[in-house]
């Protein structure tokens, strides 16, 4: 059975067949015209797909495709479809109340949504859950209308089933879990929202959310797309399986451990953060933002402080003004997933990274690093760090209040002494020798040999050392820096 759809589309085909030969059109306008009606047809159901797995399964297909095609380039421009991350219901901010259900909070008495539809909720209690256990293909939005709760040993918010359960905000609302959390039966409950279904945050309001474990905690995707979020967290602030992704918000948090983490541990081809944009305030334990795939940025105003800034396998930003403060790594591209090629990207944006001392990396990526665009500015003992190649093709970059043309790999060593640790050379020289002169061995008694200096004059420090073990940032013929690419073709 041939669909309408298929049919206007053929009819629509002959009739600007039969212009072009009348008007003489060229065949890439029509193409175009033809391009324009079909997309029109295509998004006139403007739902999201029937199935998060489906979207999930397609984004991770489009990402292994594009990352294969693109690995051995300087820049991936579609790491991530972002053209189906949110559904029209997803980015509306205020819920339909027409057919709406209206609860009032009373300590001590459990709220259970068991079907489809959208729930008011106001009022102040203690000890209550709100538990929605509904048919995998329903719907819940539960609107916060200035509602607090205060528990000692579960969620707030527990989501048992559901297709998808929608958190809206109205006014400001208050979560708190101050306790020990009980588990159910066989389920770890850990945060204050915990959700095995999808979930979406959106709404005008504010959410304040207080954990003694995580605050939110999401077991598939998680959404955030509006409203205000002021989160305490003595370990994640916000988590998810498979995704986060983020369209709009404005966020102000606290963790003992990451700000946001996405992670599947039981498949490392998941766990991805898109950032769309929003506004975030973050100080963090561990990581700012965490991703086991890709860390994706196209937008927002970030301010963090954390141990490491951001970190994933494939970390690529396009666009927005980041600030970090760190301890450890500001970026950091480290391999979690076996899906995707460990990568740093900077296309656009303004990143200014202020590293803490000692072995320390403003961007460190155990792969590749490509810089083709933007503002960045480091400041630190080392800048740049990398294992496999690095690119300047683009943008400015300052390090240490100076601009540069080139990437210096600093080739910062780890603790393991005269091992080398990460990143280092073993103690040896970078061709494999060791110094003219040099054993192997330090000198007895922990001395350094008559004039305090080590053999062939290395003044105390070794090539590939341990931390803080470098050669002032120069390999032999400039094999650890590489020019920008105006600079390589001016010879």
């Amino acid at each position: 059975m041939i669909k309408k759809g298929k049919i206007t589309t053929a009819l629509m085909t002959v009739f600007f067949v039969a212009a072009l030969t009348l008007t003489a059109c060229s065949s890439s306008n029509v193409s175009d015209m033809l391009s324009s009606t079909t997309a029109t047809e295509s998004t006139s159901d403007t739902t999201e797909p029937s199935s998060e797995k489906e979207l999930s399964e397609s984004v991770t297909n489009t990402q292994d495709e594009n990352l294969s095609s693109s690995s051995a380039s300087a820049r991936s421009d579609t790491l991530l479809d972002t053209s189906d991350l949110f559904s029209e219901r997803d980015l509306e901010q205020e819920a339909d109340l027409t057919d709406a259900y209206y609860m009032t909070l009373e300590s001590g008495e459990n709220i259970s949504i068991t079907q489809e539809g959208v729930y008011v909720i106001s009022g102040t209690a203690t000890d209550v859950t709100i538990t929605v256990e509904a048919a995998d293909t329903d719907k819940v939005q539960i609107v916060l209308d200035g509602a607090s709760i205060t528990n000692t040993t579960s969620p707030a918010i527990y989501v048992k089933s559901a297709d998808k359960v929608f958190v809206t905000t109205d006014g400001t609302s208050t979560l708190k879990v101050t306790g020990t959390f009980t588990a159910d039966g066989t389920t770890s409950l850990d945060a204050v929202i915990y959700s095995k279904s999808d979930l979406v945050l959106n709404g005008t309001g504010t959410l304040n959310i207080e954990s003694s474990a995580n605050g939110i905690s999401a077991k598939d995707d998680l959404k955030v797309t509006g409203g205000t979020y002021n989160i305490t967290a003595t370990e994640d602030a916000v988590e998810a399986n498979d995704s986060i992704r983020i369209y709009d918000g404005t966020f102000d948090i606290t963790s003992k451990k990451d700000a946001f983490h996405s992670e599947n541990s039981d498949d490392n081809t998941l766990g991805y953060v898109y950032i769309q944009g929003g506004t975030f305030k973050i100080n963090a334990t561990d990581d700012g933002i965490q991703a086991t795939t890709v860390l994706m940025i196209d937008g927002g105003t970030f301010d963090i402080t954390a141990a490491e800034g951001l970190e994933a396998t494939y970390v690529q930003i396009n666009d927005g003004t980041i600030t970090i403060e760190a301890s450890d790594d500001g970026i950091n591209a480290t391999q979690k997933s076996t899906a995707y090629d460990v990568v740093i990207e900077v296309n656009g944006g303004d990143i200014t990274v202020n590293m803490g001392a000692g072995d320390t990396d403003g961007f460190d990526a155990n792969g590749n690093i490509y810089i083709n665009g933007g503002t960045i500015s480091v400041t630190g003992n080392s800048a740049f760090d990398w294992d496999g190649e690095a690119q300047l093709n683009g943008g400015t970059v300052t390090v240490n209040g100076e601009e540069i043309t080139e990437l210096t790999n600093q080739m910062m060593g780890g603790m393991g002494g005269f091992g080398g640790g990460r990143g280092g050379m073993g103690g040896q020289m970078p061709n494999g020798e060791m110094p003219e002169g040099f054993d192997g061995q330090m000198p007895q008694d922990g001395q350094m040999p008559e004039g305090g200096q080590m053999p062939n004059g290395q003044n105390g420090q070794f090539p590939g050392g341990g931390k803080g073990g470098r050669m002032n940032g120069q390999m032999p013929n400039n094999q650890n820096t590489t020019e920008s690419s105006s600079e390589s073709s001016q010879g």
